[in-house]
Order: structure tokens, then sequence, then C-alpha cells
């Protein structure tokens, strides 16, 4: 019988590595509904218990600590935890920093979200706001690392133009960027935060080159609509289609594996994307009703993605190739998604989810797909040579 090794998360080592010199301090706990230990015990559980420290606080991102919003951009009120009898703030609501009345009576924030590893997913963005309160107020912050579920080797996508800020994207990194959140934090606090007291509780036995359901730890959905290491996958290329009037599959039971709209016949849309020769894919065509969210209650033609080769897969690319070819099949069906999105209120939300214009007027020349990815490879392969590889832990 062959013995696998079970990666071990920040949060399963946080009492044996906690920093010294923050004995005692206390704490402030950033968590969602995924942060857990191998044992499924619940980071605001192992740290209400911990002697090393004094849980005084919760925080909570995006659909909340305990995943309290099924839907995307609700934003949600604070209140006390029942099982703790702690306050718990909501950093996806009338602020999104924390404010200094939130963290007067704590000494140290510590972070535990599991991300997904793509720059979109709003977690990360949580993470840098709430580095940039605690530096200003004069506080610590910990990260508890967790493996990237898409891996730490590849990297895909544009880097983010600062013209294009957003809470979908705040600072310069690639869409799939690969890394763990602990790296992120420190590529954040060396090239922004440089006063910040800041540490990192590394992930144990963890390879880059690990899927997230090669780790032996258990997946929970870090987000309503994150089921699966399967959804995390595709994400980096389907949250592009948040930017435009297509159902991203929300209200279906694989989100962002599906996607279509009432207009499209998905026979002549598979045979199209077929044409692309789209490395370790293919599409299944397919009818299907969301329950809620875009097109809600009517019947879509579509298709369903189906990796084949997780290494050879390219979700960007593919993601674009979806709505370039949804796009000049469907003229008069096709619609970019117009704003608010995610508190922009000036700019199209398909160009602050690419971080660019470029990708848009790109489809909407009708520039072929190999010669938009060149431009997004080069971009990729310059950040992870000149910033990416300097803060790589593992």
């Amino acid at each position: 019988m062959i013995m696998r090794t079970i990666v071990q998360t920040g949060l399963d080592i946080f009492e044996k590595n906690w920093p010294k010199e923050l004995k005692g301090a206390r704490v402030g706990l950033v968590v969602h509904p995924a942060s857990v230990n191998k044992r499924l015990e619940h980071a605001s559980d192992c740290l209400y218990k911990s002697r090393k420290l004094e849980l005084k606080a919760l925080f909570g991102p995006q659909h909340g600590i305990r995943g309290e919003t099924q839907d995307n951009m609700i934003e949600w009120e604070g209140f006390r935890d029942k099982k703790t009898g702690l306050p718990v703030y909501s950093l996806y609501g009338e602020t999104r920093k924390p404010h200094p009345a939130m963290l007067s009576n704590i000494d140290v924030m510590v972070i535990d979200m599991q991300d997904v590893g793509s720059r979109y997913y709003t977690f990360i963005w949580t993470m840098e706001l709430c580095m940039q309160a605690c530096e200003e107020a004069g506080k610590s912050v910990v990260i508890l690392d967790r493996p990237n579920p898409l891996g730490g080797v590849l990297t895909e996508g544009p880097v983010l133009d600062m013209k294009y800020t957003s809470f979908v994207g705040q600072r310069p990194l690639t869409v799939r960027h690969g890394m763990t959140i602990g790296e992120i934090g420190t590529y954040l606090r060396n090239e922004i935060y440089p006063s910040l007291d800041f540490h990192v509780i590394p992930v144990r036995d963890w390879g880059r080159g690990m899927w997230g359901d090669e780790t032996g730890l258990p997946w929970v959905l870090p987000s309503p609509n994150m089921p699966t290491v399967d959804t995390a996958l595709v994400y980096p290329g389907m949250c592009l289609l948040e930017g435009t009037d297509l159902s991203e599959g929300r209200g279906t039971t694989r989100p962002f594996e599906i996607f279509g709209a009432p207009f499209i016949d998905p026979d002549a849309l598979v045979k199209r994307l077929t044409s692309f020769k789209l490395s370790g894919v293919v599409f299944r065509p397919m009818y299907f009703q969301p329950t809620f969210q875009k097109h809600a209650g009517e019947l879509c033609g579509g298709a369903q993605i189906h990796v084949i080769n997780r290494g050879k897969y390219r979700p960007f690319k593919t993601g674009v190739a979806i709505i370039k070819a949804i796009h000049d099949l469907y003229p008069d069906g096709f619609k970019w998604k117009q704003p608010p999105y995610e508190y922009v209120t000036d700019k199209l939300p398909i160009d602050i989810l690419a971080g660019t214009d470029r990708l848009r007027k790109d489809v909407e020349r009708g520039r072929p797909l190999n010669s938009m990815d060149e431009w997004w490879k080069a971009q990729c392969k310059e950040f992870d040579k000149n910033v990416r590889k300097e803060y790589l832990i593992y």
C-alpha cells in the first residue's frame, strides 16, 4: 500500500510556528467557509482554543465568513458570532478596507483564506486592503498559507494595467498567477507595504506541480459557485463571461464549466470552438436552464467544458476563444455587460476583468485567437521573469 503525504496548511501547523514575538497577541481573523484544517475544523475554532494568542474579532470577505451570500456582488452586514460571541466585521459591504475602529482591539491580523489561483478572485484583494490598514495602524499581519489548487507552475493571461484597477485586480498580476496567497502577500508587502510587520506560516509538503486534489486536503467551497477543483481550473478563463451577457453557468450545478445564452445553437458553437484546436479540452453541446442570475428560467443553448489534459489546457485562452466564437457567430445577440461591476462605474466590466481594453478591442476587430495569445504570453513571461520569481516561497 502506498502511503500518501497529506499537505499541511499554515492553519494545520500555526501553533508550532506562531511568531515568538507575537505570543499572547490580540488577534483579528479573516476567514471564509474554506478556512478549515485537514480535520475540517474551522480556523475560528482553532484560534479561539489556542493558548498562543487571544482571538478578539472575526472579519469576512465577499460571500461572508459562513458563505452567507450565494450570488455574486451581494454585500453583507456584520453581526455577532453565536458560537464564539465575537464581533464579525464585513469587508464586503459599506467598507472593504478595515477602518481603525475595527482594529482598535487587536494587535495582529491573521489571514486564512483559500484562493483559487486567479487574479479576479477577490480574497487576495481583501488581504491587500487588510495589509494596507494594518500598516497604517501599526498592526502586524500573519498569513496562514494554503496551496494554490491550480499548482504553482503555470501562469497565463495579461498583467493588470493600473488604469484598470478594481476589486478584481488592484495590482499588477497575471490572470492565472501560479502563486500561493502567502507568496502574493510577500510580493505586496515588499513592493508596496515595506514597513508592515509581516509574517507567513508556510505550507508543508506541497510541491508546485500539485493540483488541489493531489494534496490530500479536503476541498471546501471557498465561495458558493466554486464547488470543485475542476471549477477552479476553468475559472481563469470563464470568469471573463461575467463581462458579457452570456451565462457563465451560475444557477446550474456546474458553474463556469457550463456556458451559453438563449440565442445560441449548441452544435454550431461547438463546431466553431473545435476549429480553434485548443489544447487539453473538448466541448459538449448542451441546453440548460439557469435557476438564478443571467437568463434565469430561460432555455439556453451552449456547451460544457471537459478538460482532458490539465497540463496542456490553457483556461484563459479557452475563455477568450468562447467569447470570440459567440461574438462572431451571433453579432446581434452577443453584448458586453455594462457597468457597474465590482464597484467600478466608468469602465466596461470586460476591461477591468482583463485588466486592459486591448482584449475587448481585439475581439471587436476580429483578430485571430493565436495572434491575441502572443501579446499576453509576452506580458506573462516578462512578469514571471522580473517580478513573480522573486517572491516564490516553495
